[in-house]
Order: C-alpha cells, then sequence, then structure tokens
C-alpha cells in the first residue's frame, strides 16, 4: 500500500509551570484521580521547572527520523502529534490535510499491546480524524514493536553500561529490575483479544534483554509510575517496595532497566532517578539506572524498517524480531478494549 508521510504519535507534556495542571487533567481525564494525587504529580513537574522532558526528546527523535530517512531514500515528510498537549494530534491531521497528505503511517512511542499504550492511541487518531473532517488522511498505525531488534538491543547495551558502574566484586549479589508503566489489573487481563497481553509483550522484551545483557545474573520484571483511585487493584510489587525486598534478602547492588519507556521522560526521571533512587540510598542498596533508547541509530533504523515493513509487498517483507509472540500489522478487533465498551 502506498503511503505518503509519517506522523510521530507521543504522550505529550508541558513545557511551562503554567501549563502543568491543565496538562494532568487532560491526562486524567475521565478516571476518578483524585485532586490531590494531581496536585501530588504536579509536583513533580515543578521540580524541573515545569518542563517536561518528552516533547524536547520527541524533536530530537524527530530530527533523526527525517536524517534517517533522508539517507536511505525513503521519500516522506514526517509529522508530529501529541495525545495530551502541543501539538496536539487534531491539529497536526489539519495540517496534513492542508499538505494534500491523503494516506499516512503513524510511530507511537509506545513498544506494547494494551489499552493505554495502544488501543488509546488508535482512538487517538479516529478522533483527531473525525475533528478534521471528511477530508481528513487515512492514518494506519505502525505494529508494537516490543521485540524488534531495534528496541531490545539498545536496552541490553544500556543494561551492560550500567553493570560495569557497579562493583565487580559485589556481582553474586547483583539484581537486574525491570521496570514498567503499572496499569490497572483489570486492563492488563484484557489487553490483547485474548487477555494478558501487556505483561506477556514486557516479560518477554525482559527476558530478551536480559539473555543479551547479563545471563547470569537474576532479574525481576516490577512496575512503576501507578495512578488512579487506591481502591483499584494495580500491578504489583512496585519498584520501591521491591526494593526493600530485595534488601531483605541480601542484594546488594541493582540495575534498575525501564524496558516499559523509549526515553527518559519524566516517569523516569523522576519515578526511579528521584523517588527509586532515594528508596535505595535509605536501604543501602547500590543503584544504577539503565537508559533508554532515545535517539540511538538503531532505534531510529527500526522505525525506518518498520515503515518498509508496512509498504513492501507480502512476499518481500523482512519483519525482524526477536520472540515468540503472536505479531499483528494492525491491531486485531476488539483488541485491548476495555470489556465494558466491546460489542
Amino acid at each position: 500500500m502506498s503511503y505518503d508521510a509519517l506522523v510521530l504519535v507521543s504522550f505529550g507534556g508541558p513545557e511551562r509551570p503554567e501549563d502543568v495542571l491543565p496538562f494532568l487533567q487532560n491526562v486524567t481525564r475521565g478516571r476518578g484521580v483524585p485532586p490531590e494525587r494531581l496536585a501530588e504529580v504536579a509536583e513533580h513537574y515543578l521540580h524541573f521547572g515545569g518542563v517536561s522532558p518528552i516533547n524536547q526528546q520527541c524533536r530530537e527523535l524527530l530530527a533523526a527520523i527525517r536524517a534517517d530517512f533522508a539517507g536511505h531514500g525513503v521519500d516522506l515528510p514526517v509529522y508530529w502529534g501529541n495525545r495530551n498537549w502541543d501539538p496536539m494530534l487534531a491539529d497536526t491531521v489539519a495540517q496534513m490535510r492542508d499538505d494534500g497528505v491523503k494516506r499516512a503511517l503513524a510511530f507511537v512511542t509506545s513498544a506494547y499491546g494494551g489499552y493505554s499504550s495502544c488501543r488509546q492511541y488508535q482512538e487517538d487518531i479516529a478522533a483527531a480524524r473525525a475533528a478534521v473532517g471528511q477530508d481528513a488522511p487515512v492514518i494506519d498505525k505502525l505494529r508494537q514493536f516490543w521485540d524488534h531488534p531495534g528496541f531490545v538491543e539498545p536496552h541490553a547495551d544500556a543494561v551492560k553500561a550500567a553493570l560495569a558502574q557497579l562493583d565487580p566484586a559485589k556481582r553474586d549479589t547483583t539484581r537486574i529490575v525491570f521496570t514498567a508503566h503499572s496499569v490497572p489489573v483489570s486492563a492488563a487481563a484484557t489487553a490483547g483479544p485474548h487477555g494478558g497481553r501487556y505483561t506477556a509483550q514486557l516479560e518477554e522484551t525482559a527476558r530478551l534483554v536480559h539473555a543479551a545483557a547479563a545471563p547470569d545474573l537474576p532479574y525481576d520484571l516490577v512496575w512503576q509510575s501507578r495512578s488512579g483511585p487506591p481502591q483499584v487493584p494495580w500491578l504489583e510489587p512496585d519498584i520501591n517496595d521491591h526494593l526493600a525486598t530485595l534488601a531483605e534478602r541480601g542484594v546488594t547492588s541493582v540495575v534498575v532497566s525501564p524496558i516499559g519507556f523509549v526515553s527518559d521522560h519524566l516517569e523516569v526521571v523522576w519515578d526511579l532517578d528521584s523517588e527509586a533512587l532515594e528508596t535505595a540510598k535509605q536501604l543501602g542498596l547500590e543503584f544504577v539506572r539503565a537508559g533508554t533508547p532515545g535517539t540511538d541509530p538503531r532505534f531510529v533504523a527500526m522505525v525506518r524498517e518498520l515503515v518498509t515493513e508496512r509498504t513492501a509487498p507480502d512476499g518481500e517483507r523482512l519483519r525482524r524480531r526477536l520472540g515468540e509472540l503472536p505479531m499483528w500489522d494492525t491491531c486485531p478487533t476488539p483488541c485491548c478494549v476495555p470489556p465494558a465498551r466491546r460489542p
């Protein structure tokens, strides 16, 4: 199929202190998050001057994708639109329409299946197109990339680099801790057409990164960045609780690898570099946080590979992957749709 543009679709983040609370209200609308929790999270952003790192990271990724496309003969303009803050996706889709774009691919900055990590972006795209009207370009989301070498290998190398900062004499009591954004247990149970897809993909990514980085060390997959009302069960254990458990078991050193994320945005630099680091210090744990792919050339090349994979004739597709889970070009209906909204 022929396409005439790529749009980078991301979460968005504030870039001024006065934008923080309206941004958080956009993020949590309809989810029943209490005002005191919003105020608490707002302080995380204000700690960094009210500026989320994610927008600048998107700008850098955009520049890298454009350069990679140009260097490999991929003649597609690249746009950028966000779910929750400027540049809003509907505005971007309107600009694409005005530029004459008829059919585009979307690269979403989330590697995994699940409602918030995949299906909601599909809904955002549909809502943006509806807001623009009948002349809006058709937009097809590129596939999930949890096991693509361009995502796994940068994470693995980051774990190796982090391990090199630890005391080698303590390797026998060193552990790797992989983290991802927690979600409600009900959302995890319904992710994918048969349920459990979000956690299954993360478990596979953790296994792949571990095997490439340090197969001699034990590892865990835990969760971070919980939000929402306290009475709703979310995936556990939380990273901070898990660090306490590891310390009780005699672990002396940890490398924390945020495999749930593609860049060092606020939920990495606050929840891990601030809160989890402080927890580790209190417990006497040696703690190093591994990096994320960001603009690693392999990750940038992965975007191009996903585009060429999607546009190549079926018989010529080369799908680079490392894992064993089923993979689809497009999400099956009703994949990752909350149970109350399924037909």
